[in-house]
């Protein structure tokens, strides 16, 4: 069997179309060549000899005004009649007129003559004119003809030509069709997807590869299938056993799985859970609205598990493939005992702190009634060690009490006392406490207050403790002689105070840490607890309102607190 490519294929369908154009165009043109023919014929052999006759004619008629001009003018034509006898007795009759001419010659122009001349004439005339319509009937029957034969001829080509349009495009596309159904069925993973086209073409080879291609897929997946399955079953296993809770949810927040842990915390048997909607199921359960809540989990869940309080973590991991989420997965990890020891530890803190600050400010007492003059005379070297002692007890101080207060934002009992307070009082309080700092370093302290301020709905004490701290804080990292400009205004519904120094600033690394417990920007050579900035932020949380930072490099630091309106 002869095997031809698709290009000499389509090169044949387009050679047979082209050669079906040039036929029908040969054959009109032969047809419309043939009866142009005749037609000229017709003209030549008939038309032309009864122009010459009516020359003829004329030329009797004024053969009276000039004899000689007659004799030229009527010989001329008749030459030329002489040369075009085409129809049968038309010979006859030319000749008749050619012998009567030449008797008028000889004899004279006579009525009779001319009469018989005319006779001879009129018959050559009837001769062709005959002829004329004759072959005119003749050329309209062969026209007749040849547009039967011409539509016909059309029509069987017109059949052809479709016959071939209608079938011939699909030999393209459907293998196309075919191969692209059988490409849909491999994606979708159905790799007993087989193609058959029956031609030994490029198509005829492409089926192959793809039945080739299709049967290793199948057979990698028949040999990775128990392999895959049994993985599966250790990871679920592996899952089960662990002591934290899990719970997976695909893209649609439909439950895939749930360990022992999660089942037991849920209250829920497995087949309650696997395949529901989580939605759903957090209608009737409150712990599965807490996991699905998108707020961060700033404090640990607590859950009766155990027979007993216990609290956990939670935490929700996006499950991303190729920069599209398929999924999330929810943990529970179990810190009852490590809650345990830090609650432990706070309580240990906040009584040992409590316990140290009566000595503390006893020390205190006593070093300044060490340097009344009146207790007695203290010589240079006993000021100093005095002055070292009241110093170093004010810092203990500071540091206990600030270690009292983050024991008690830890245990969770902030004692709020809210109130009405115009915030005017919360400025002035924290510029009267530390104006006398601000002197010493010879700082100017701007103040800008919005005119009609309204009133907030705070704690005065703990506020004021914030803004004293803020401006603490401005004292301490702002060169001598440099400017702290303190500004109030209202911002919809809020009341924004904002501390700008006139310091170095902070860089951007350090601006999200430095909230943190403990947490000192490197370089800053200051004494403290680094436990101000995250009581202040706890102290605002709980009043509803908000603190931040803007800093760059080398401008200064601007601290902000934002309350609520009253």
């Amino acid at each position: 069997m002869i095997k031809f490519k698709i290009k000499t294929k389509l090169s044949l369908g387009l050679g047979f179309l082209f050669a079906v154009i040039i036929g029908i165009g040969s054959v009109g043109a032969n047809y419309i060549y043939t009866i142009a023919r005749e037609s000229k014929e017709i003209l030549k052999d008939n038309y032309e000899s009864v122009q010459y006759v009516r020359r003829m004619m004329q030329d009797l008629d004024a053969s009276g005004a000039d004899s000689g001009l007659f004799f030229k003018s009527f010989e001329a034509n008749l030459k030329l009649q002489e040369d075009n006898l085409t129809e049968s007795g038309e010979k006859e009759y030319t000749a008749l007129v050619r012998e009567e001419l030449g008797r008028m010659k000889e004899k004279g122009i006579t009525a009779e003559g001319v009469a018989a001349l005319k006779k001879n004439l009129y018959k050559i005339t009837d001769l062709n004119m005959q002829a004329i319509l004759r072959k005119n009937d003749q050329a309209q029957v062969k026209a007749d003809n040849v547009l039967t034969y011409m539509g016909a001829i059309g029509g069987i080509c017109f059949l052809i030509v479709f016959t071939f349009i209608i079938n011939f495009p699909g030999y393209i596309a459907d293998p196309i069709r075919e191969l692209t159904r059988g490409i849909k069925q491999i994606s979708d993973k159905n790799y007993h997807q087989r193609l058959h086209f029956q031609s030994n073409d490029e198509f005829g080879e492409l089926a192959d590869a793809f039945n080739a291609m299709a049967e290793k897929l199948e057979q990698y997946e028949n040999s990775n299938l128990a392999r895959i399955l049994f993985e599966k079953t250790r990871i679920e296993t592996i899952i089960n056993q662990m002591k934290d809770a899990i719970i997976g949810l695909n893209e649609k927040r439909v439950i895939l799985f749930a360990n022992l842990k999660a089942t037991q915390l849920l209250g829920l048997q497995e087949q309650d859970l696997i395949g529901k909607y989580a939605p759903d199921v957090a209608l009737h359960n409150d712990l599965m609205r807490l996991l699905l809540t998108n707020e961060p989990a700033l404090k640990p869940v607590k859950i009766f598990a155990d027979e007993k309080e216990s609290y956990f973590t939670r935490e929700s991991i996006s499950i991303v493939s190729e920069e599209k989420s398929i999924g999330e997965v929810i943990l529970l990890k179990n810190i009852t005992a490590f809650q345990e020891l830090d609650q432990a530890k706070t309580n240990f803190i906040a009584t040992i702190s409590h316990e140290l600050k009566t000595p503390i400010a006893s020390i205190k007492l006593s070093s300044k009634l060490l340097e009344d003059a009146r207790v007695g005379d203290l010589n240079e070297e006993q000021r100093q060690l005095v002055g070292h002692i009241k110093g170093d007890s004010e810092r203990l101080l500071k540091i206990t009490a600030e270690v009292l207060n983050m024991a008690q934002v830890e245990t969770g009992k902030i004692q709020l006392n809210f109130q009405t307070v115009e915030p005017k009082d919360i400025v002035d309080y924290a510029v009267d406490a530390l104006k006398f700092q601000a002197e010493q370093k010879r700082l100017a302290m701007e103040l800008e207050l919005e005119e009609g301020l309204p009133a907030v709905n705070a704690d005065l004490e703990k506020t004021a403790w914030v803004m004293v701290n803020l401006l603490s804080n401005a004292i301490r990292y702002s060169p001598e002689e440099g400017t702290i400009r303190l500004s109030v205004v209202k911002e919809k519904s809020t009341v924004r105070f904002s501390i700008r120094d006139s310091g170095k600033g902070i860089d951007p690394q350090y601006q999200d840490k430095i909230f943190d417990k403990f947490f000192r920007v490197p370089g800053s050579h200051q004494n403290g607890t680094g436990l101000g900035l995250a009581i202040a932020k706890e102290f605002m949380a709980a009043q509803n309102g908000e603190i931040g930072v803007m800093s760059k490099p080398g401008e200064g630091t601007t601290f902000y607190i934002q309350l609520p309106l009253a």
